[in-house]
């Protein structure tokens, strides 16, 4: 945790969103492959579990960029986004053995606009 804290705010608050949401993503969607065929309340508390783990990165993240790092509650939810599909993608493709999509694409331009009109303002 040393060399996180070495790290400009903005920057700790990033990583640990990113962190938080590498969890998030197997909590929501790792189940359909690991638990398919177990019943679906087992899946719940599992990724109800794994969902703890990302908690405990999430609201340090966002507390750190909110009350530290100047973020405004908008722009750590755009960040938040740009974050989800920079995680899912991989983990659609690698993990879950998906195709790649153009969609993807299209989705992460949508994201860049959203950035521009969050953050233009900053």
């Amino acid at each position: 945790m040393q060399f996180l804290q070495s790290l400009p705010l903005s920057l700790q608050s990033i990583l640990l969103l990113v962190a938080s949401n590498v969890f998030m993503t197997f909590a929501w969607y790792g189940h359909l492959k690991n638990l398919a065929t177990a019943p679906w309340y087992v899946a719940a508390f599992v990724s109800w579990g794994i969902a703890l783990a990302e908690y405990l990165l999430q609201v340090p993240a966002n507390r750190i960029g909110y009350q530290q790092a100047g973020f405004s509650v908008g722009q750590l939810k755009i960040l938040q986004e740009v974050i989800t599909l920079g995680v899912f993608v991989p983990f659609a493709l690698i993990y879950m053995e998906e195709p790649l999509k153009l969609d993807y694409l299209w989705a992460a331009l949508c994201l860049v606009g959203a950035v521009y009109f969050v953050f233009r303002s900053a």
